[in-house]
């Protein structure tokens, strides 16, 4: 790519997001959380009560991109077969011979929404593992690739518990991001209310091709960062971890730490925040930022904090203060 094929790319970043606020109101962090998740090339969960328009969101990206886009309802009867796909027998009739013929499921798109992701029991939840960590399925034998780029996007609902099946640990460290919706201010509300209830209806124009994507995908992993910032982030990850740590809060309110795959998403993120803010360097700024969406859905807390109500997010806010930031570092 050339300095002015960047310059091109980077400029309708700002554009992609202006289209995106024709439909959606406020929600400025989450939205640039779920460019970040795009940009990086990783997968995001959205958690928020019901009303907060997550799903509409979604919705909303595909339309600003020239992507394919599916919406898979998780129910609790949903199965593996109606994501991935599934083998049906045909016949060939200039030979008549019979064959059989794999149909391609929902998950074969670039955009996929798991809308309430934890509605659905944990064989079904367990059969977009592939999909997210290889972008490949594998069926009868047999491995399909995903579309490039493609890039998958679960909602959950964090206050409905019957019927719901909270999805595994194993699964929610494949989400590069957990993303928290939360209400509107009340002059975003308003404008809600004042622009959703009338006649005018917001056209959606697409922004950015999937080749875009890809280019901008290329694009931060060659934003550079600093080596103490490396070791930063590498000191904050490790902190996480009951057993070795030096810091009592994590000690006493954690049972299980971040692994090596949190370090990598934290410094992936950053670079992605810092380009979408027209840098091609990562700040301290971007790693703070991007370590609570990282990390509290890899830090497990112990009974005695959920007793005390110690979040994951409060956690991250102790490890923030008792490490320190390397000196000669950019803000």
């Amino acid at each position: 790519m050339t300095e002015q094929d960047i310059k091109h790319l980077l400029a309708k970043l700002p554009r992609l997001k202006q289209e995106i606020q024709k439909v959606i109101v406020g929600q400025e962090e989450v939205l640039d959380e779920v460019l970040i998740t795009m940009m990086a090339g990783g997968h995001g969960l959205l958690e928020g009560v019901p009303g907060l328009a997550k799903t509409l969101l979604v919705r909303t990206l595909s339309n600003a991109m020239d992507l394919g886009f599916r919406r898979i309802q998780f129910t609790p009867d949903l199965m593996p077969t109606d994501i991935l796909g599934t083998e049906v027998l045909e016949e060939d009739h200039a030979t008549g011979k019979r064959f059989f013929k794999f149909n391609e499921g929902p998950i074969f798109s670039n955009i996929v929404l798991a809308d309430e992701i934890n509605r659905t029991p944990p064989k079904t939840q367990a059969a977009l593992l592939e999909a997210m960590q290889e972008h490949e399925v594998t069926y009868a034998g047999k491995t399909y690739t995903l579309p490039k780029p493609f890039f998958l996007l679960a909602t959950q609902n964090p206050i409905e518990q019957a019927g719901t099946y909270p999805l595994p640990e194993a699964q929610l460290d494949r989400f590069l991001l957990f993303i928290k919706i939360k209400y509107p201010t009340e002059q975003e509300e308003l404008n809600i209310l004042s622009s959703t209830t009338g006649t005018r209806q917001a056209q959606v124009q697409p922004i950015l091709s999937g080749d875009e994507v890809l280019m901008l995908r290329q694009l931060v992993r060659e934003v550079s960062i600093s080596e103490e910032l490396l070791g930063f982030v590498n000191q904050l990850v490790r902190a996480t971890r009951p057993d070795s740590t030096s810091i009592d809060f994590v000690r006493n309110y954690c049972r299980w730490g971040a692994g090596p795959r949190a370090g990598q998403a934290l410094i992936l993120t950053s670079k992605a925040r810092a380009l979408l803010n027209s840098r091609f360097a990562v700040t301290a700024d971007d790693i703070t930022t991007m370590a609570y969406p990282v990390l509290r859905h890899r830090v497990l807390v112990n009974f005695a904090a959920e007793a005390e109500r110690i979040t994951p997010d409060k956690v991250v806010d102790e490890l923030l203060q008792r490490i320190k930031l390397p000196k000669a570092v950019l803000v």
